[in-house]
């Protein structure tokens, strides 16, 4: 319990946060729904009810991908969190698909709702509690790939540079940014079916949240699948692969890999060094070489091999045996 508590306490915070406040969303809607019968508001509830779901498994899940590797799992569990964003995905689809189906059907057979100032004072509260979560988590995806940014700022930073940011950071970002949207574009559907008759504006905005919360499951389903599977950071691989080129003792490069383990980098790298050099000092380049890729952000576990320099130039920037020629691709050329 104590080990479960503590992991607790490193889980991905922004995703605690959203959770709190789409829970309080969810209910403040549920009950405007129930009182007034609005479809957007119904597709807004499943909004939230989903956001605030998939964000507390998040949150879980990046706590519990902090868990020290064990004996029988000695690569660590980074990727739990991974997995955990692909199981809440199923959740956003079932909403969104009832979101669409309950718009559609009113589309269909539009019905007039009625209190309009229950409807609006809801949606407006949750739009700035949305709008408070959105500027969290764009600090957060800011603070996470190495900027302080703050408010508008961190905003406009996070919508170009996003996927620098941890999983469990994107899915919070992806998930109230759309949530927002979707808040602004019920707001509006409830004013413009008061004030111009057109009943079925409730409807089309309840089939386009569905529509939004779709291009999210999509979005995180492709990322976390490939997390999950195990992807290469071509940006860090490039970087990594530089420092080790760099080493006076390094006489080549057989291989290099850095695959993402979650919210982690797993690196392991080939290098050829001269025969000559007695085991102690070959072991004093290998603790050298370690303490430098450990530095690097993001870094938490690295396995650096050697072998004898066989004399014959192999490393062009890519492992010619093993990569393939997209892979070749990642490598920056070897500096003399």
């Amino acid at each position: 319990m104590n080990e479960i508590l503590r992991l607790l306490k490193d889980g991905n915070k922004p995703s605690l946060l959203a959770g709190i406040v789409n829970t309080v969303i969810a209910i403040l809607k549920a009950v405007a729904y129930v009182l007034t019968g609005n479809v957007a508001m119904f597709a807004e509830t499943l909004h939230s009810l989903g956001d605030a779901a998939n964000q507390f498994f998040v949150y879980i899940g990046s706590a519990l991908s902090k868990k020290a590797p064990t004996p029988n799992f000695p690569n660590g569990f980074g990727r739990v969190v991974n997995l955990v964003c692909l199981g809440a995905v199923i959740v956003v689809g079932i909403m969104s698909y009832e979101a669409i189906k309950e718009g559609w059907h009113h589309i269909l057979n539009p019905v007039e709702t009625k209190g309009i100032i229950i409807n609006l004072s809801v949606l407006g509260a949750a739009i700035l509690l949305e709008v408070f979560v959105l500027f969290k988590a764009s600090k957060e995806v800011a603070h996470e790939s190495g900027h302080a940014y703050t408010g508008l700022k961190a905003f406009t930073y996070s919508l170009t540079n996003l996927k620098n940011a941890k999983p469990a950071t994107k899915l919070v970002f992806m998930e109230d940014l759309v949530a927002t949207l979707g808040g602004v574009l019920a707001f509006s559907a409830v004013l413009i079916a008061h004030y111009t008759g057109f009943l079925a504006a409730e409807g089309i905005a309840s089939v386009l949240i569905g529509i939004m919360m779709f291009y999210v499951v999509g979005r995180v389903f492709l990322d976390n699948a490939r997390g999950a599977i195990g992807e290469t950071d071509e940006e860090m691989l490039n970087h990594i692969a530089h420092i080790i080129a760099e080493d006076p003792d390094v006489k080549d490069i057989q291989k290099v890999e850095v695959i993402k383990e979650g919210e982690y980098l797993h690196v392991e790298v080939i290098a050829e060094v001269d025969p000559t050099q007695t085991v102690a000092y070959i072991d004093d380049v290998r603790d050298r070489l370690m303490q430098l890729v450990l530095k690097q952000k993001g870094v938490r576990d690295a396995l650096i091999s050697f072998d004898e320099d066989d004399g014959i130039r192999t490393w062009q920037g890519v492992n010619e045996t093993t990569l393939s020629d997209e892979s070749r691709k990642k490598l920056p050329e070897n500096k003399k």
